[in-house]
């Protein structure tokens, strides 16, 4: 069956020649983009309520853009100045370079993971004096605590942001030819707003083992999988499958 139309379950890329756009130039197909999920942070007394004293850490370790904006956020609304000393601890380049809409690179001590959140494991070993601060959402994925346990270092998570299901009734009557997840909270986001959801003739993409998984345990049958040797991105995924029902 060919596609012709896609609905992708995350904010619209802001780059104007972003993959999708070539996909769809190429294909000629409808791709709308829309958050299945979106953050929301939470406030000092809650942050508060985890017993979290901003002042105790030296180092904080930062996993997402969402972690950087929360963190500097709470740290204004507690009226902490964060000091010229804090140790910066990025789990991929992408967060290291969003960090510089916060902080004056140059002065700080920034030290950057490549792409896994297992590889910033030698370079905390190397600072295990530190008081580590991890602020996360409300869902945290397993091998985070089980990496820094493991290093036996001095770290503290706090929840300074939460994973919420976003309103999708308008999309009730709406059918799509594919629809693409990239998180287990994305599927959960489907089945809580469409409980009676039938797959049907929809193909399902997937991007990460756990989001594949989340999707088959709700009875999905993923027909596009990335990230693959072959297919590293999503858009790769879509384009081979593309190639292959669309002739």
């Amino acid at each position: 069956m060919k596609v012709k139309t896609i609905l992708v379950s995350q904010p619209e890329p802001k780059l104007e020649n972003s993959p999708y756009a070539k996909l769809i130039e190429k294909e000629k197909l409808t791709v709308d983009f829309r958050p299945f999920i979106h953050v929301e942070g939470v406030d000092s007394k809650t942050v508060r309520q985890q017993k979290i004293d901003l002042t105790k850490f030296t180092a904080i370790i930062l996993t997402s853009r969402n972690a950087v904006d929360h963190y500097f956020r709470l740290a204004e609304e507690m009226r902490f100045k964060v000091p010229d000393t804090m140790k910066y601890f990025c789990q991929s380049e992408a967060v290291a370079f969003y960090l510089q809409k916060y902080v004056v690179y140059r002065k700080r001590k920034i030290y950057v993971g490549k792409r896994l959140f297992s590889d910033l494991s030698p370079l905390l070993k190397k600072h295990k004096s530190e008081a580590f601060l991890l602020p996360s959402s409300d869902v945290l994925k397993p091998e985070v605590p089980e990496t820094l346990d493991n290093l036996e270092i001095n770290w503290t998570r706090g929840i300074f942001y939460k994973t919420v299901t976003s309103d999708l009734s308008d999309l009730a009557d709406v059918y799509y030819d594919v629809l693409v997840f990239f998180s287990p909270s994305g599927i959960e986001s489907l089945f809580i707003n469409f409980p009676d959801f039938k797959q049907n003739n929809t193909r399902i993409a997937a991007f990460g083992s756990t989001t594949i998984k989340a999707a088959e345990e709700r009875g999905l049958v993923v027909n596009i999988k990335a990230p693959t040797p072959e297919t590293p991105s999503m858009t790769m995924a879509l384009q081979k499958y593309l190639s292959e029902v669309n002739k």
